[in-house]
């Protein structure tokens, strides 16, 4: 997470940090994992949990481009944790489409987690915005964190709960933890099929896109080493020459002497 103030940074890849990390991470493990998410057998309770925030209200909409004049730290940060939780809604979908052999419910369940504000190393880099003199005003207000965040350990509630809770093993994925209770999006555009698939169509392109590159640089990267390891054993051999030819220049020089010497002792 980028602290405010802090200037937009972008992945060895060149996409922004924060969508990388938060969402498209997230979109291509499951892309991967859903063959093996279907697949399971009927007698197991899978459960894919999806931490989020409530920042995801004030994104600004999936359809608009977040263009690089626009950029601020909060407005990428709530846009990828609402392009999580549309994907989560358009996952669940993807998977109960799945027809199972044996023509049973899907029992592949995702589920969105909440779980607040907490004391966490992330929200102390966030209000401390990640400098020295934040850091300081932070341990002096340490108090009021104690009065308006909850422990880490209150925080992760919310997420054992989604894990654990028997009830929610049951029934329709897709739901929404907060607080250790089932609530409702505050936003109509999570359940949007339109945007959901918009945003699939180019996470998967961008996937795409960007596995292509990699692969050409990996390429040319095989290349550059296999021409430098060429350039390297050639050089070696050159060295090992060169080594030969002054040993035998040293050989012969050697036995000349000794033949002067010996036509000197004849003489």
């Amino acid at each position: 997470m980028t602290p405010p103030g802090r200037e937009r940074t972008e992945t060895d890849e060149g996409i922004e940090q924060m969508w990388m990390v938060n969402y498209l991470a997230n979109f291509h493990l499951l892309g991967i994992l859903s063959p093996a998410l279907r697949a399971q057998p009927f007698d197991r309770d899978v459960r894919i949990i999806l931490p989020t925030c409530s920042s995801y209200i004030s994104s600004p909409p999936l359809n608009d481009e977040l263009a690089k004049k626009a950029w601020s730290p909060g407005k990428a940060y709530a846009r990828s944790k609402l392009a999580l939780m549309v994907f989560g809604q358009a996952f669940q979908k993807h998977l109960d489409a799945y027809k199972r052999p044996d023509q049973l419910p899907m029992n592949s369940r995702v589920i969105l987690v909440d779980p607040g504000f907490s004391r966490t190393p992330g929200m102390r880099r966030w209000l401390t915005r990640g400098s020295l003199w934040g850091l300081v005003i932070y341990l002096f207000s340490y108090l009021l964190s104690w009065f308006f965040l909850k422990s880490s350990d209150m925080g992760a509630q919310s997420i054992l709960y989604a894990a654990m809770e028997p009830e929610l093993g049951r029934g329709p994925g897709g739901r929404f933890i907060k607080e250790c209770i089932d609530v409702d999006f505050a936003r109509i555009d999570v359940k949007d099929e339109e945007v959901a698939k918009k945003l699939w169509e180019a996470s998967d392109k961008l996937i795409e896109k960007t596995e292509k590159e990699q692969a050409a640089l990996r390429v040319s990267e095989k290349k550059r080493q296999e021409q430098k390891d060429k350039e390297k054993k050639e050089a070696e051999k050159a060295e090992e020459i060169e080594a030969l030819v002054d040993t035998i220049k040293k050989g012969k020089e050697s036995e000349k002497k000794t033949s002067r010497r010996k036509g000197k002792k004849a003489s």
